[in-house]
Parts: structure tokens; sequence; C-alpha cells
């Protein structure tokens, strides 16, 4: 799974191969300058996701419910699930939490909305967590996941993400679950990746998440390429006749000639 929020890096992940798509609150940081997704909101997820599958045909399209969309009440959980695939066109929902959260996601499951669970280190609660730490190192918060995947899958969640979990512990979760799991951050015996899409391409050079592997410099390269066209522009080089078009000679001496006699009769 791969992050989309627009539509070029919709087509190019789905062109790719990348069967689930995910339209992640992430994009209050990489998409909006934020340094954390609590700003985010609903109608921004539902702006990016109307834009993601607009331009897919295959790939699972996952939109995130973001901070504070499902926590007051069921009902309010319920309709923003419900605009999230109405209004979106997601084929399906992530929400944040474990035990707590999992009546939530029976009832959204049961209206007929596909959910993937997310535990581990949750985005949403980073303040809660004292910052991006990994989670299940200690006996007690290693058994509180256990409970937590346990009690995602039982309220009916068709996956489930594991966010900066101990890797030994997520491969007992993983082994001990009937559902797939979804690492970032997890190790590598998760049932599946997902990861931010700028991350992998270099985008951010001077962030380099431990998790993520950058496949390419794309960030530098573009910043070159930026700066060569500001130099072309600057010295003349850009644009040439080879990026201009022509006209008719015959029809350009008629309006030259037009221009000669009003300049004439001024």
């Amino acid at each position: 799974m791969l992050t989309a929020y627009d539509a070029t890096s919709a087509y190019l992940g789905e062109a790719s191969g990348v069967p689930m798509l995910l339209v992640g609150d992430s994009l209050g940081m990489v998409i909006q300058g934020h340094d954390s997704t609590l700003p985010v909101k609903l109608e921004h997820i539902i702006y990016h996701t109307q834009i993601v599958t607009r331009v897919t045909k295959h790939a699972m399209i996952v939109a995130d419910m973001p901070f504070m969309t499902y926590n007051a009440s069921l009902e309010q959980a319920m309709t923003n699930a419900g605009r999230l695939m109405q209004e979106g066109g997601a084929n399906a929902v992530k929400l944040e939490g474990g035990e707590w959260i999992a009546p939530t996601i029976r009832q959204i499951v049961q209206a007929g909305i596909p959910v993937m669970a997310h535990i581990g280190l949750t985005p949403q609660s980073v303040y809660q967590f004292g910052g991006f730490r990994v989670q299940g190192r200690e006996v007690e918060s290693a058994r509180h996941l256990l409970r937590d995947a346990a009690a995602v899958q039982d309220a009916g969640a068709f996956a489930v993400v594991l966010e900066l979990v101990a890797a030994p512990l997520a491969q007992m979760i993983t082994e001990r679950l009937d559902i797939p799991t979804i690492g970032i951050g997890s190790g590598p015996h998760c049932a599946g990746q997902v990861q931010v899409f700028h991350d992998l391409l270099g985008l951010f050079p001077t962030f380099g998440p431990r998790h993520a592997r950058q496949y390419t410099d794309a960030g530098a390269a573009v910043q070159a390429a930026l700066t060569q066209y500001v130099e072309d522009v600057k010295t003349g080089r850009f644009p040439t006749m080879e990026q201009a078009f022509g006209m008719n000679e015959d029809i350009l001496a008629a309006v030259r000639a037009d221009g000669a006699e009003d300049h004439a009769d001024r």
C-alpha cells in the first residue's frame, strides 16, 4: 500500500502495480505543511479522495478518517464514514485505535462500510505517546497491543496497520490474526507494507524516517531541473523557437502593414 493525494501520485502508484492506495491524513504534513496530522479535516480527505478515485480503475482506495471525526459519538463516526464513501468515492475507511474503538468499527462494518484498523503508534494520538516512539517494547504495552489486534479483528476490520510496533511483536500479531497486517516501521514479517509516497521518492531530502527506504532522490533531481529552468529564462536560453509557434508569412506581412498604416495615421 502507498499513500496518494493527487492525480499524479494515484496514477503512478496504480500503474506501478500497487494494489491499495491510502488517502492518508499524512497529507497534513507532506501536502499542507503542518508538523502533524491533527489539522486535517474531513473535507480535506474527501477532496483528495475524489481526485484519487477519479484517475484510478483497479487499486483499492482507502480513506483516512481524520482526528476527531469518529471519536465523539457512534452517530458522528457513521455519518463521516458514509461521507468518505458517498462523496469521496472511497472503497474503505481507516481509523486509529484498538479495543476502545472496536464497537465503532463493528457498527461501521455492519452498515456495509469496509474498515481498515490502525494500532501501535497512532499519529492522531502522538502527543499522548510523547512523540514518535516504537510501541510494544514493555510487557504491558505488548499485551495491550495483542488485545487491540484481536479486538479490531473481532469487530470486523478486514486488515490492520501496525505502525512502529517492535518487529518481534508485529510478527507475533501477524501470526495470530486471520486478517492481514500492514506494517510501517514494524519489521519484515507483516503481511503487507504501507509507505508515504514522498518518503520513497526523496521529495523531502531533509526528512528520512528510519522505516522508509528512499528509492530515488527525486527531490534533488527536481530542484536541479527547476534551478536550470530559472537560469535558462534569465539568460535567454529558454524558450527558443523550438518551443514556439510560427505563422504564415503573408498574414504576418498583412498585419505588419496594418500596423504601419495605424502608426502613420497618428
